[in-house]
């Protein structure tokens, strides 16, 4: 069997003290650490961009999944694997599929993981295509740009569809879900396939966070993934470039001084 993933959203975290909140979810058990980059064009709000990665990048050793909510991801991708990214997930609806392509080919050469994801509304055969490239596959289960909003729950068979087509083509891959995962939502979205969930509010806004992921992953354990290519502790597989690179070889990130930053990477919470 693989491994639950569970992954709160810093989006719901106290702006005014990331780094002890990052630490925090590390702490409370947390499996990765979930950054929402919006650039206010592709999502209408501005969250943060690579400085603020880099910055909390020194406070814990959680995986970092940045989810690129921007217009042309594949300009800024080099950007955040200096930053410290271990995944990087761009938008399909964002990219000519020539570009994606190569964005991704680009992330895997940097020794890193790569995703897409898709909007509630994209339909999931847009993402058929890349499968084999990918190492997760990120299903909307809200409108991308705005925390707090209600699970939709007719995204469920998108879901199913999606985890049937990975185990057709005998692949791996994680299938993530954010948007309205809760204790309640979060057994409904392992029940159709996915075993990654980005959680916020309803991490953040507990009275313990630690307690509050245990429920979680109680919630989802209801329904055991398939085998994924990560541990809860952030060991990933291999991420080799998949597939033909592209016709122009893209430039590989300088990832040395991250890589120094994770190591050295301390966490702890200001009284």
């Amino acid at each position: 069997m693989g491994d639950i993933i569970i992954a709160p959203s810093i989006l719901s975290g106290d702006f005014s003290r990331l780094g002890d909140e990052a630490c925090r979810m590390e702490q409370g058990g947390a499996d990765w650490l979930h950054l929402d980059v919006m650039d206010g064009h592709f999502v209408p709000v501005i969250t943060f961009g690579a400085q603020a990665v880099k910055d909390l990048r020194s406070r814990t050793k959680l995986f970092f999944d940045v989810h690129l909510m921007v217009e042309h991801p594949e300009r800024h991708i080099e950007d955040f694997l200096i930053a410290g990214a271990d995944m990087i997930t761009m938008h399909v609806e964002a990219m000519a599929p020539f570009q994606a392509r190569q964005a991704i080919w680009e992330v895997h050469a940097a020794g890193k993981l790569a995703a897409l994801s898709l909007k509630p509304a994209t339909p999931i055969e847009e993402i058929h295509p890349f499968l084999e490239r990918l190492d997760m596959v990120l299903a909307m289960t809200v409108e991308p740009g705005f925390g707090g909003q209600a699970f939709m729950a007719d995204m469920l068979p998108k879901i199913k569809i999606l985890r049937e087509e990975i185990a057709r083509r005998g692949l791996s891959t994680i299938i993530q879900v954010d948007g309205g995962i809760n204790e309640q939502t979060i057994a409904s979205a392992a029940e159709a396939g996915a075993n990654c969930f980005v959680a916020g509010s309803s991490i953040f806004n507990a009275e313990n966070a630690k307690e509050a992921i245990a429920r979680l992953r109680v919630g989802a354990a209801a329904y055991p993934p398939p085998q994924s290519l990560t541990s809860p502790a952030g060991d990933v597989g291999d991420s080799s470039p998949k597939g033909e690179p592209p016709a122009e070889p893209a430039k590989v990130a300088p990832l040395g001084g991250a890589k120094a930053s994770w190591e050295n990477a301390s966490c702890s919470v200001a009284s």
